[in-house]
């Protein structure tokens, strides 16, 4: 996952344009994502697909022809979406066009202006603070012209029309854990899905924020009856304990499964309730949708200083966060495929365990979890309950009731409530 952020980080991404499709590009080496286009114009419910938008340079220099602003070392210095510009200017006139944190000195913003035409550069208040009177050169060199915005999926297709949704954002340049984390983790989690039987099907999105997920919703406006719940995944790298935010329904089925696979961990963490910002959960939650759509963090966005600015670097984030990460992942998609609900084929009084091979022959003081585990199993399994409702009734871990179960199957004890 690290080294495929390394490859994305130098890219100049936005919510269009040649950047975002290297982007997607790179990742299909790894997985076999479709990409689409949408043309720019193309209305996507109260939006309309903006202009095509691409850059090769931009700077500021000054009497001396030195570059005091420079796109090339860091293309953050650009306003997004900036138009074209040659012209050159006093620092005063200069000045309505620069974009500071005088709150973090060192550091440069990122910022925006896809909807509004504008130019603009961001730099740290530091570099700001050091600009002298002058005549200056000021040069950027982009298009804004009849293009398209790119998009990606992908489906993988499991035993039922039941459908899960990850979706992921790739529409900033040079930002590690508030952009490239989610979609380098989504790439790990397919890869590690797919050649594998699943129960659910999978779809995986990386869409621009905002305008490509609402661009995705538009096209599958009347195919939504098969979601049965998503995550959005964002911030995924850092050193922060993990955040749960809830989908707006606050009780589906997606809540209950990575809120019992975060307790499980005995981990330090957070689950909060929706909120209507942040990212594109506020999208799939929007009113005429619903859709049980989450989003499982690290530090949740706009909570690190870090936060769209020039820190938010290869540095930030770390590999072992993102493992981390990972593994709480893979976890959802476990819970989610062995949540069985069973009947127990032997449910007047309990079934003799001991002969076989379930329970001590001797009788102590106290039962060992497994033979605590299978109890519980059995006693809930009447077709009401089932497994994450058991772990979750008995205050066990979902994993050792899921192996109690497999036990219980094998011994003929249980069936599954659609056999």
């Amino acid at each position: 996952m690290y080294s495929l952020m390394e490859r994305l980080y130098p890219l100049t991404r936005s919510i269009t344009g040649n950047g975002t499709r290297q982007t997607l590009n790179i990742i299909k080496e790894y997985i076999p994502i479709i990409i689409n286009e949408v043309p720019t114009g193309t209305p996507v419910f109260d939006w309309i697909i903006p202009k095509e938008w691409n850059i090769t340079d931009a700077y500021v220099k000054n009497s001396k022809g030195e570059r005091v602003i420079d796109f090339k070392k860091n293309n953050l210095h650009v306003l997004s979406y900036s138009q074209p510009v040659n012209t050159k200017m006093t620092l005063e006139e200069l000045k309505p066009h620069l974009y500071t944190l005088p709150e973090q000195p060192d550091v440069i913003p990122y910022m925006t202006t896809y909807y509004k035409e504008g130019w603009g550069f961001c730099l740290s208040h530091q570099s700001f603070s050091g600009l002298k009177e002058d005549m200056y050169e000021v040069v950027i060199e982009s298009t804004l012209s009849q293009g398209s915005l790119t998009y990606a999926e992908l489906y993988i297709k499991g035993e039922t029309k039941d459908e899960i949704i990850f979706s992921s954002y790739m529409c900033h340049p040079s930002m590690c854990n508030d952009n490239l984390s989610g979609p380098v983790l989504l790439t790990a989690l397919v890869e590690g899905m797919i050649g594998k039987k699943h129960r659910y099907s999978y779809r995986f999105l990386l869409v621009p924020e905002t305008i490509g997920a609402l661009a995705w919703l538009s096209r599958n406006d009347n195919n939504l009856a098969s979601v049965k719940g998503g995550l959005v995944i964002t911030c995924v790298g850092d050193s922060g304990d993990m955040t749960y935010k809830r989908s707006k329904q606050g009780d589906a089925y997606i809540d209950k499964v990575v809120e019992k696979v975060l307790r499980d961990t005995g981990s330090p963490h957070k689950v909060i309730d929706f909120f209507p910002m942040g990212s594109d959960e506020r999208q799939f939650c929007s009113p005429g949708f619903n859709l049980p759509m989450g989003s499982l963090v690290r530090t949740l966005y706009g909570c690190f200083p870090e936060y769209h600015t020039s820190a938010d670097d290869l540095d930030f984030v770390k590999a072992e966060y993102l493992e981390d990460s990972l593994m709480r992942y893979r976890e959802v998609v476990e819970v989610l495929e062995w949540n069985e609900t069973y009947i127990n084929q032997s449910s007047k009084g309990e079934p003799r365990l001991d002969k076989r091979g379930l329970y001590r022959a001797i009788g102590i003081k106290t039962n060992t979890k497994m033979e605590e585990a299978i109890l519980w199993t059995l006693s809930f399994s009447d077709g009401q309950y089932s497994l994450l409702d058991i772990a979750n009734r008995s205050s066990m871990s979902f994993a050792l009731i899921k192996e109690a179960s497999m036990q219980l199957v094998e011994h003929g004890l249980l069936k599954t409530k659609t056999d």
